[in-house]
Order: structure tokens, then sequence, then C-alpha cells
């Protein structure tokens, strides 16, 4: 028996959507915290939205094995090579999904004027139907998905070490996004552990949700 078996799917239809609350107590939660916000090398970034060069509403860095390049907004990033602590969440987590995760996405909400578009997971390099991982430390934060098709919304309030996955056809028929909030929000750390494999130039493409993408962000 899987996590799948145990746990309530969060989404009616179309994917698969579950969250386990508390996956880590908060003493742990702090400690990671902690470690995570001085030991990544967290970046601003600029990127081609819309056609114009924007800068991403928050700090990012990208983690993973050496051959786990990722391109998105025509800029492609090289993995950094995993930390000690990253590499041993990576390891927590692949037993828990049963599924190897060979990099990581850090994004770094310095307060609640920074944000995540609303976009899907949907690249050629994270395969048909992606398993993807995320962790929550700090603030807590609001994660809104979306069905375009049916008109569908759900709410997901994301704590202090929380354990969020997406797997299925999710990223096929629903979009998820991360909005701005006026209300006073202390820093949040999130890490999204994927699978990227090698795609054939010629199969390489910029995904629809990117470039429906808001200009409050991407990935």
């Amino acid at each position: 028996m899987t996590i799948f078996d145990k746990t309530k799917n969060l989404v009616p239809f179309d994917g698969q959507l579950y969250c386990l609350s508390g996956f880590y107590s908060k003493a742990v939660a702090d400690d990671y915290y902690q470690q995570l916000n001085t030991g990544i090398e967290w970046q601003s970034e600029q990127l081609f939205i819309y056609g114009r060069l924007l800068t991403v509403p928050r700090l990012m860095a990208w983690y993973g094995d050496s051959q786990a390049s990722y391109r998105y907004s025509g800029v492609t990033h090289q993995p950094l090579p995993w930390t000690a602590l990253l590499s041993q969440l990576k390891q927590q987590l692949e037993s828990v999904c049963s599924q190897s995760f060979n990099s990581v996405l850090a994004n770094l909400y310095r307060d609640g004027r920074d944000s995540m578009g609303c976009h899907a997971d949907d690249e050629k390099e994270l395969g048909q139907n992606p398993t993807i991982a995320s962790l929550s430390f700090g603030e807590t934060r609001l994660l809104r998905f979306k069905h375009p098709n049916s008109g569908y919304k759900l709410d997901i309030e994301l704590n202090h070490g929380d354990l969020l996955i997406m797997a299925g056809e999710l990223q096929h028929h629903w979009r998820h996004e991360l909005p701005k909030t006026r209300k006073p929000k202390q820093a949040r750390i999130n890490l999204t552990f994927r699978q990227i494999s090698e795609v054939a130039e010629n199969e390489k493409y910029r995904p629809q949700s990117m470039q429906r993408q808001k200009s409050t962000g991407q990935h």
C-alpha cells in the first residue's frame, strides 16, 4: 500500500492531489527552514513573459543531478549540485512517493507581495504524468487550483511542514497559482521535487500554460 492508497485525493476528477499536513513536526520544520534560508543560493531572476523581460516576484534556485537542466520562458537552468539537506529530503520523499526525483526547484516568497502565476507543470521534460512532491516551510500561503473546462476551483492553505503531492493527469487538466495577498506575511520556502528527462531537440516546446502565464511569475 502506498501513500496514494492511504490519503484522500483532493480533486474530484482529472488527476491526483494529496496533502499531508504536518508531514514534518514544527521542531523539524523550524530546523529545515533555517538551514534552507541560509544554505540555498537564492537569486533573483528575469524571464521573458509575453515578450517582455520581467523580474520574477520571488527568489529562486535550481538543484539536481548534473543532467537535469530545465528550460522555461526561453531560459535554460543548469542545476546546482545537491546540498546535504536537499539530498536528505529527496531520499525521504522518494520513499514516501515511490518515485525517483533528480531535481528540485526552490522558491523563496519573501512576503505577501511575492507570488507565482497561474500555470501547469506540463513541460515535456517532466514526462507524461509527472509526480511532483512539494514541501512548504515558513509562513502559511494559499495555493489555488483551477480546472478551466469546468470552472471548478480548489483553495489549499499550505502550512509549515506540509507535503503536497501532485500526480496522475493533474497537470493536463488543472492549473495552479500562489496569489499575492495584502495580509501581513512572513517568508515562505517551497521545494518542488521533480524527475527531469532528456527530450530530443525537435520535441522541445514552450507549453501553452507558459504562453498564457500571468506577469506575476511562473514555476
